[in-house]
């Protein structure tokens, strides 16, 4: 069976306008059997999207759409290919019961779901810490140091995976090594060997599904999966359940690498 579990939409403020019909005839096409749309889950009451244009989450309104669209599209392709409804949700420290009700309050419908740490918070302030090589240069120099800036992310990793967010609470945890994305921007050689293994084996422990993210392979100063081949073999020796996502925000992303990885 061929899966793409992490799929992003034209309901992505910051993605594409490619529509959900073109995601799931080039799917189809490919010969995938089963595929999540992940949409961002829309902010957490009293949260203030700290990027640029505010385009990190989905609006409620968008939200409701969405929910619908793919609700409809289930139907139509449902004699082709497995489709479902899901969201990328952020954890965010601090806004943990914030996320818990929106979870309370919508988890029912979803098949599937995703919890990333995109946010880091220092200081009481946030960071996107995947939005730019500028940003998380600066936040660095902020927090005093990358290698500083890893362990924060990692810290906050784990406390998603333990965080108690409810009976409707993802399942699987996204790109957890998401920090390499400018790896190869500050070019300071950074050994988190013992961090990557350390969170995957909570993941173990705690029961989650690790997202086999291969967005980092087409982003220009990584150069590496999330997490790299490495930690994908020492996640198959843990006994981590694997599900492969291309982070896809456009058509032409969508199911990029995935026999390189999966094979």
């Amino acid at each position: 069976m061929k899966r793409d579990g992490h799929i992003h939409s034209p309901y992505c403020p910051h993605g594409t306008t490619d529509t959900l019909i073109s995601y799931i005839e080039k799917a189809i096409h490919e010969g995938f059997d089963d595929i999540t749309f992940t949409e961002h889950a829309p902010i957490p009451a009293g949260f203030e999207d700290p990027t640029p244009d505010q385009d990190s989450f989905m609006t409620i309104e968008a939200f409701h759409q969405y929910v619908s669209e793919i609700q409809k599209l289930q139907t139509v392709y449902a004699h082709k290919i497995q489709i479902r409804l899901g969201v990328e949700l952020d954890y965010i420290v601090g806004f943990e019961q914030q996320t818990s009700d929106f979870l309370n309050e919508f988890g029912h419908l979803f098949d599937d779901a995703i919890l990333s740490v995109h946010f880091l918070n220092y200081a009481g302030r946030y960071t996107c810490i995947d939005f730019s090589d500028e940003v998380f240069q600066a936040f660095a120099a902020e927090v005093g140091s990358v290698e500083e800036v890893y362990t924060l992310y990692y810290d906050t990793v784990i406390k998603s995976i333990k965080a108690d967010l409810g009976p409707f609470k993802p399942n699987r945890i996204g790109h957890p090594t998401l920090v390499h994305k400018f790896q190869l921007a500050h070019g300071q050689s950074i050994d988190d060997d013992a961090q990557i293994r350390h969170v995957l084996n909570i993941m173990q422990e705690y029961g989650y599904e690790l997202d086999v993210n291969s967005a980092g392979l087409s982003k220009k100063y990584c150069q590496e999966s999330y997490p790299a081949a490495p930690y994908i073999a020492y996640a198959k020796e843990l006994g981590l359940p694997l599900v492969f996502g291309s982070d896809a925000h456009q058509v032409c992303d969508l199911h990029n690498y995935y026999t390189d990885i999966m094979d």
